[in-house]
């Protein structure tokens, strides 16, 4: 950085100290001098970056103060405190004058990396008595103010810079995400096709096993796809979306998540319980993927031989799903984390997927303004709540919304029955 930048932003830097006007004022009225000002000491050249000024010199921060300059000393000089008086009666380096400068002072103003930030200086073209301890003292404590409150405003700088390097980070990776995910979609969109046309035209039993196991890969990275860019569109700021209507074949939709988990998954048994009977106000979409997401997450950590149960109900306010399983409870130290994005939990001997399922089911919970919570015991099982408003469900995008107001409106205080510490429901 060239000079003339590097003093331009020594002044910005201390501009933003906001003491200092008032710290270059106290000096003046208890020392009696006219001048003061923080200055940049480069070899023997003085340059002002805030200046208090009695006496008309007519310096402003960014002109060089000369008349200190005529009296010789340097930057090495500068590093310790100068002080002279009296004309005459001082020392100043051979060769040069007083001038019209009767008496001065100046300290160093060192920062915490032990660099010289610059001097704290006054002067006067009348004698004044200086030496005294409390005055040198004086401008020491405030150069030490001077330096700390330079290395705190360094120091946000420095955060906010990293907390805008970490953002556009992160925004680039959850873009190049969602284009990923996006431009993946046709390839495996022509796998699926191709294993299907396969499947059909086979006749060789071996061979439509492979097909048929072709079309289930596919369709499980499709699940998996489907669950990225969910997550970075919400990440984005657009929130889950959701085409909301009253539903009134909740019970079809339900089934058919079942059956289809219950084809690609035949030595687990799903055990099912539905009774609605009224519309529900909801994304059949959405809610079909929660479950599809529930009951997938309950068959990869369920254990053997135990069928999964799956159950929907309507109650005075809500729609109520419930996925149980048995198996390994989630430990209570990690329950607080399962909705989060990306956490697997560490118990489970299956750690498949990429840990998104249940972070999705949740935002879909909360876009829908309603509650998803878990209870785990070892003697209980685990057992996943969602709860859906039957109540007109308000249109309103997540994204525009505070963190705190989105709390306050998507997550109402969930009441759950399990054991202290060992159950949690979703939040942000």
């Amino acid at each position: 950085m060239d000079n003339s930048r590097d003093i331009a932003c020594q002044i910005t830097a201390i501009g933003r100290v906001d003491a200092v006007p008032t710290l270059l004022k106290v000096l003046c009225e208890m020392t009696g001098l006219r001048f003061a000002a923080v200055a940049r000491v480069e070899g023997r050249t003085w340059t002002a970056y805030a200046t208090r000024d009695k006496l008309s010199l007519g310096v402003q921060p960014g002109g060089e103060l000369s008349f200190i300059a005529s009296l010789g000393f340097d930057s090495r000089a500068a590093r310790l405190p100068i002080i002279f008086e009296q004309a005459g009666a001082d020392p100043i380096p051979c060769g040069h004058s007083f001038g019209s400068i009767k008496s001065f002072i100046s300290v160093p103003i060192i920062v915490a990396d032990e660099r010289q930030f610059g001097v704290l200086c006054a002067l006067d073209s009348t004698p004044r008595s200086l030496r005294e301890p409390r005055i040198v003292s004086m401008l020491k404590a405030f150069a030490a103010l001077i330096a700390s409150q330079l290395e705190e405003d360094s120091s946000r700088e420095r955060e906010q810079s990293a907390l805008l390097d970490e953002r556009a980070t992160n925004e680039l990776r959850e873009q190049f995400i969602a284009i990923l995910g996006h431009d993946l979609r046709n390839p495996l969109h022509a796998v699926f096709a191709g294993g299907e046309l396969l499947e059909r035209r086979l006749t060789d039993p071996a061979q439509r096993m492979i097909a048929s196991r072709i079309k289930a890969h596919a369709l499980r990275m499709s699940s998996l796809i489907n669950d990225v860019l969910d997550f970075a569109r919400g990440r984005l700021g657009g929130g889950i979306g959701l085409a909301l209507a009253d539903v009134d074949n909740i019970t079809d939709g339900l089934r058919s998540v079942i059956e289809e988990l219950q084809v690609a998954q035949p030595d687990c048994r799903i055990l099912s319980h539905i009774d609605v009977s009224r519309s529900v106000p909801c994304d059949l979409g959405r809610l079909q993927q929660v479950a599809s997401n529930l009951l997938a997450n309950a068959l990869a950590h369920g254990r053997s031989g135990i069928p999964i149960k799956l159950s929907a109900r309507t109650d005075e306010h809500d729609l109520v799903l419930e996925v149980w399983n048995a198996g390994l409870p989630i430990p209570p130290e990690n329950i607080g984390k399962i909705f989060e994005p990306f956490w697997r939990n560490s118990v489970s001997p299956k750690r498949d997927g990429l840990g998104l399922g249940l972070h999705i089911c949740s935002q879909i919970v909360r876009a829908h303004q309603g509650q998803i919570g878990v209870t785990s015991t070892e003697e209980q099982g685990t057992l996943f709540t969602v709860r859906l408003p039957l109540s007109t469900v308000l249109q309103l995008s997540i994204a525009t919304l505070p963190d705190t107001a989105q709390d306050l409106v998507f997550n109402p205080p969930l009441s759950t029955a399990g054991k202290p510490g060992v159950s949690i429901s979703a939040s942000s």
